[in-house]
């Protein structure tokens, strides 16, 4: 997973970077199906799974519920899991039914859960570490997009919408790595068509936030998300975002922020580019909603609650041992 450089990698190595001086941690791609040792001493040791995607972690979960059942399973639910998988695939449903718990990243997750999973889950937003906001540029109002171009990530409205006919000094940047062909041909294309438009394709990920840091506006185009890193990051950096209305979003920057745009609506995101880099009063009132909502993203206030969250499935009973109760 690391080549891949997506977020679950980035959640999966930082949770470990939490953790590690409080147990001993290993990174897989799939749990092998059997505890590591069979002597007493390894059977009687505390042990977790934290799964990343329920879906695509499907496998590994039963195989841990199936040779360790009275062992917790904490199971994390990203985008394509919460706003899709979870509604028809019967893996992803499995998995719910099999974790001891149930981890969300932002708040407006927990209403796409059936009521009966909730009462397990819980709300871990992830973190960054804050950036010394830049001195953004006076003659270049960046404007930038980050994550791998994907059907989720709606790449493609972000292509439009830098088309569209703007003041002199408006730029658009994008990063990321084509996952389909088809995307990498429309980012070319975009850039012979609007030279405005830049294609940057992957960069390492210091590299993205000295962007992230230096754009005037970030701009999240999902369709689906769990709880963008990438917004987040900007925040934490001192960028306001533009952001696609849907839940995942809404989750991390509230209800009542001003700067949604409808999913797909390259023109009204066109609008918002416009207003900010002419509006310094709206600018502004989107860099102060945004700093409203750090703390939430702050990389202490995560390491606590997932330290809380090992620390309480390892010291309560296993849904096996309370039905053996009853």
């Amino acid at each position: 997973m690391a080549e891949s450089n997506n977020g679950n990698w980035h959640t999966a190595h930082r949770w470990a970077r939490f953790l590690s001086s409080h147990c001993d941690i290993t990174l897989a791609q799939q749990w092998p199906g059997k505890p590591e040792s069979s002597d007493d001493f390894t059977r009687h040791t505390p042990q977790a799974m934290i799964a990343l995607h329920a879906r695509r972690s499907a496998a590994s979960i039963q195989a841990w519920a199936q040779a360790t059942p009275e062992k917790p399973l904490i199971v994390v639910l990203t985008g394509t899991d919460l706003y899709g998988d979870i509604r028809s695939n019967a893996d992803a449903q499995q998995s719910l039914a099999l974790a001891s718990h149930i981890v969300v990243l932002q708040d407006a997750g927990l209403q796409e859960l059936p009521e009966e999973w909730r009462a397990k889950t819980r709300v871990i937003y992830q973190s960054a570490p804050p950036l010394t906001p830049a001195r953004k540029s006076s003659r270049r109002f960046g404007v930038l997009m980050v994550g791998h171009l994907r059907e989720e990530k709606d790449p493609l409205t972000y292509m439009r919408t830098a088309s569209h006919d703007f003041p002199a000094g408006i730029h658009f940047d994008q990063i990321g790595l084509a996952l389909e062909p088809r995307f990498a041909e429309a980012a070319r294309t975009t850039g012979l068509r609007a030279p405005r438009y830049r294609w940057l394709e992957g960069l390492p990920r210091a590299a993205t936030r000295q962007h992230i840091k230096r754009a005037h506006v970030l701009v999240n185009c999902s369709n689906m998300e769990g709880g963008a890193q990438v917004i987040l990051e900007a925040v934490q950096s001192g960028t306001p975002v533009l952001a696609s209305r849907i839940s995942g979003n809404i989750g991390m920057l509230g209800e009542d922020y001003a700067g949604y745009f409808s999913p797909g609506d390259d023109a009204q995101l066109a609008a918002l580019i416009r207003r900010c880099a002419a509006e310094t009063g709206f600018l502004n009132l989107l860099q102060r909603q945004c700093r409203a909502r750090a703390y939430l993203f702050e990389p202490q206030e995560e390491k606590r609650l997932v330290i809380n969250l090992l620390a309480s499935a390892l010291n309560e009973d296993s849904p096996a041992q309370r039905a053996a109760r009853i």
